[in-house]
């Protein structure tokens, strides 16, 4: 799985030019602005419930001796649930929400490394897509609550925390590879097929979404390049493995 989490990054390479090449950036237009709202929004809600669930924490110490540092210690672990279920809850909306705007890049993207115009795929239309980019990420949503909550647990034990973040971080990153991959398996894959397909390669969508979460920290600029870079780099790497399939009706990959 290790390798092919290197090839989900090495897929970024480029993106910036081939965006540029296709003239694909108009259509991040609405998407970028879904990106900036949806994080200012999250934002701000963070910011004021942060304090109130470290003082929920806090009240579980019962005794006056340590009082101030439990309350301290719940404060960040409060911060740090804010922040998770924030990043869970962004990239779950904004990838669902941008499926329609989302496939036409990809299918612009797959027709240049194929060179076939006309793709024999399924064909769905603009409330279809976005069903689906709802369905998928509500599926996603409701699975990665329930990995994370249990991993969130995990901050309060000591040494542990520490391994706990790197999980926390994979976990992220696998749903956030997923949501960019579907935008390409929407086509060829009903619902379930795209599901069994990405976790056959979840080694790509994690290294797909590592990049995704690692630009939502550069402030600004991030919430910006997050959705163009991604689903670039996302279908380049998906209609790679899909020819690799001969499910591209053995058309050829052309080099970038």
């Amino acid at each position: 799985m290790f390798k092919n989490i290197l090839k989900g990054l090495e897929a970024y390479s480029g993106t910036f030019a081939l965006i540029s090449k296709l003239k694909l950036w108009k259509y991040f237009a609405i998407p970028i602005v879904i990106s900036i709202v949806t994080a200012l929004t999250i934002g701000v809600t963070a910011y004021g419930l942060s304090d109130n669930i470290g003082r929920f924490i806090s009240s579980i110490w019962p005794w006056d001796f340590g009082k101030e540092t439990f309350t301290s210690i719940s404060t960040f672990i409060g911060a740090i649930v804010i922040i998770a279920i924030g990043l869970i809850l962004y990239k779950h909306i904004i990838m669902a929400l941008s499926a329609p705007f989302m496939s036409p890049v990809s299918e612009k993207i797959e027709t240049h490394l194929t060179g076939i115009e006309k793709h024999q795929h399924r064909n769905t239309t603009f409330g279809q897509q976005l069903w689906r980019g709802i369905r998928i990420n509500l599926r996603n949503l409701g699975k990665e609550l329930l990995i994370t909550i249990p991993i969130l647990m995990l901050k309060f034990i000591p040494v542990i925390n520490i391994f706990s973040t790197v999980l926390l971080f994979l976990v992220q990153a696998y749903y956030a590879g997923f949501g960019n991959m579907d935008y390409t398996l929407e086509r060829h894959f009903k619902y379930g097929e795209s599901v069994q397909f990405v976790r056959k390669y979840r080694g790509i969508a994690i290294g797909n979404g590592i990049v995704f979460i690692l630009l939502l920290l550069v402030p600004v600029v991030g919430i910006i390049l997050v959705l163009p870079l991604s689903v670039t780099a996302a279908s380049l790497k998906t209609v790679t493995l899909l020819k690799e399939e001969g499910r591209l009706n053995n058309s050829e990959i052309k080099a970038l």
